[in-house]
């Protein structure tokens, strides 16, 4: 399984702008690739097409392709062009981030407890009276996750292994906090943050 979590970090809306488009540009290059790609979670700003984070799915006949395709997409990556939220600030520089994943899903069950639980709220009678919802426990430091968005146990089992896989990665980072502060402070200086990717636009759109 290839994972591609992208995050604007503590960066300010516009990095999360920079963000949104660089999903509407891996979803372009996937489709050109014959790539599946599966939004697997996503988290939004109230503002429109802004993401503070995202955790991606990429499959593909040829696993090689899916990883290639992830790995370009590996570390800090810069958007450079004027805000639109703040016209007259002087800054054109925001940065995201990118971290690649290949996983062994069987590996994902080493430590980890599954509960099978009904599913509640909407869904119709199926999803009601039959235990298709799923939490998913990590037995060395509690971290859990319930997952019922999907109809079928199997599915939801699949999806709770991949979203306490990112929330241990998230819990790692946060006892990092010092150390991710200093590395998003470095990266407000073009010449500091040493971008793998860079995007230049006098808007915030993308390159036809």
């Amino acid at each position: 399984m290839i994972l591609l979590q992208l995050s604007a970090g503590q960066g300010p809306v516009e990095c999360s702008q920079a963000l949104g488009l660089a999903l509407r540009t891996i979803e372009k290059q996937c489709r050109e690739e014959g790539i599946k790609l599966n939004v697997m979670e996503a988290i939004e700003l109230k503002e429109r097409d802004c993401f503070k984070s995202a955790l991606l799915q990429l499959d593909s006949p040829k696993t090689s392709l899916a990883k290639q395709l992830a790995q370009s997409w590996q570390g800090a990556m810069l958007w450079v062009c004027q805000s639109q939220y703040r016209p007259k600030h002087k800054r054109k520089n925001w940065y995201f981030s990118g971290q690649m994943y290949e996983i062994n899903e069987t590996q994902l069950d080493k430590g980890v407890t599954f509960k099978t639980c009904r599913a509640s709220g909407a869904g119709g009678q199926h999803v009601n009276t039959t235990d298709s919802a799923v939490r998913a426990t990590h037995t060395e430091t509690g971290l859990s996750v319930r997952v019922e968005s999907e109809r079928s146990q199997h599915a939801n089992k699949r999806l709770a292994r991949v979203l306490l896989f990112q929330k241990l990665e998230e819990s790692k980072l946060e006892q990092m906090t010092q150390q991710e502060k200093a590395r998003w402070q470095q990266h407000r200086e073009v010449e500091r943050g040493n971008p793998v990717r860079i995007f230049k636009s006098e808007k915030f759109v993308l390159a036809k």
